[in-house]
């Protein structure tokens, strides 16, 4: 035997969002987390009391950026998790 290793890459590297700060803007925070997750607005208002809180799980690079992008421009602090 030879002493090659080998490493699977995969392109598809699972994603979250988690959202570490909802800022000054709550509303709109709320209303981003309707749009992109489906939470009813009660239900986005509810996470913003348990923070630092994944609010999407096992998403692909680009809706994670996207809705990072999106919750920063209302004045969110938020990042994308690569997943193991």
């Amino acid at each position: 035997m030879t002493g090659y290793s080998y490493q699977l890459i995969c392109d598809n590297v699972p994603n979250a969002v988690t959202l570490t700060d909802f800022g000054p803007r709550v509303i709109e925070v709320v209303k981003v987390l309707r749009r992109r997750t489906g939470l009813t607005l009660w239900q986005g208002r509810s996470l913003l009391d348990r923070l630092p809180a994944t609010v999407l799980d096992d998403v692909s690079e680009e809706r994670a950026e996207a809705t990072v992008r999106e919750l920063l421009a209302v004045g969110a602090k938020a990042q994308v998790r690569q997943q193991a």
